[in-house]
């Protein structure tokens, strides 16, 4: 039998101590949950991925035809590169993540989503910083300034509450623009964001992309028997 808790990996990173660890929860009929840390920070955990599946679901609904070129940014447990896989339109999957050992994870296959992605000819693993890319020559490491029908971002906690001071200028009108001429006309950028999505970051996105909304996505929560709720911002070329 498994023990009731594991430390599976423990790396120092630019960004601080990163772990992954696993634990039997008990109180949830002994399910297993992996749960990644940065430092003191709680990143993400498999007990709660609604909102990462709902990033590719809600984004794809405003995409047609097929042959669909994705970028994900940030690949953590890997649920939302997951759900994009899920479709038969997407035809390649480009995820950038900053932390080597995140991508090893999933090369070992002691993630949840490990083997799915890796054993799918579609996806492409980039090691690299997200944002520098997004300064720079875009995010297909053959092909620079590659145009993509979606980008997908799951990084930072909000637009607001960065994991690294270095990214702010992302979400600034600046910033938005360079993601922008990344995707192809009528192509979408979709953010996740621990919170509700705000009027004053929705405001800078309608300054750039043609049409722009904010989703809420709500789920339960099996530890404090309440829902809880994260927020999905969408835009479109």
């Amino acid at each position: 039998m498994k023990p009731f808790f594991e430390e599976l990996d423990y790396q120092h990173t630019p960004m601080g101590p990163l772990i992954l660890q696993r634990r039997r929860m008990l109180s949830l009929k002994g399910i297993e949950v992996y749960e990644v840390k940065l430092g003191e920070q709680y990143l993400m955990s498999s007990l709660f991925y609604a909102a990462e599946t709902a990033l590719a679901d809600i984004a794809f609904e405003k995409l047609s035809g097929r042959n669909w070129e994705v970028a994900v940014g940030g690949l953590g447990l890997g649920y939302t590169a997951a759900a994009a896989l899920q479709y038969d339109q997407v035809s390649r999957l480009v995820v950038i993540e900053a932390l080597g050992p995140v991508i090893d994870w999933h090369r070992r296959g002691i993630v949840p989503n490990g083997q799915t992605l890796t054993g799918d000819d579609r996806c492409v693993f980039y090691h690299a910083d997200f944002f520098a890319l997004a300064r720079q020559s875009g995010f297909d490491p053959h092909t620079p300034g590659r145009r993509f029908d979606a980008i997908l971002l799951d990084i930072d906690h909000t637009p607001d509450f960065l994991l690294n001071e270095s990214h702010g200028g992302f979400y600034s009108t600046d910033g938005l623009e360079r993601v922008k001429s990344f995707l192809k006309p009528g192509g979408v950028f979709a953010l996740w964001s621990n919170d509700a999505p705000e009027e004053d970051f929705l405001r800078v996105l309608s300054g750039v992309f043609a049409s722009t909304e904010g989703r809420v996505i709500e789920f339960d929560n099996p530890l404090q028997g309440t829902k809880t709720t994260n927020g999905i911002y969408v835009a479109a070329r």
